[in-house]
């Protein structure tokens, strides 16, 4: 546990693609939005297989900002959206999409001007991302 610590942007945008990547998000990209919006600093998009993996990622995600940060998501995503999951940190804005799903909204088409953040995971950072329990 960090002990509550407060993360700047870049470093929540890490941490949110760390569980990600841990609960097996495919294809994921981090857009730096910073010059093109007001509303975010970051999104981060990935893939699931499926709907039961993509409530799965964006539960693992939310448990975890919740557990070691003290952030909970901004407008929580209630709706029954197939295919579709967003958690809003501020900062940095979460889409946990199904293949069809991301392909439909192509939101890396939308903001193609957006920098791709290079976030590397190194197995180390692999192994010590354990599946954190519900609440």
């Amino acid at each position: 546990m960090k002990g509550y610590m407060r993360l700047n942007s870049e470093e929540l945008t890490t941490e949110i693609v760390r569980t990600a990547d841990a609960k097996l998000a495919g294809d994921i990209v981090a857009l730096d939005m910073r010059e093109l919006v007001t509303y975010t600093d970051y999104l981060v998009i990935c893939t699931a297989r499926n709907d039961r993996q993509a409530e799965a990622i964006a539960d693992e995600v939310h448990i975890r900002m919740k557990r070691e940060h003290s952030l909970l998501p901004a407008n929580p995503d209630r709706s029954d959206s197939i295919g579709w999951r967003v958690l809003d940190y501020l900062d940095c804005v979460f889409h946990v999409f199904t293949e069809d799903a991301r392909g439909k909204y192509d939101l890396e088409d939308l903001w193609h001007e957006a920098p791709r953040l290079e976030l590397e995971i190194s197995p180390a950072e692999e192994a010590d991302q354990e599946s954190v329990p519900a609440v």
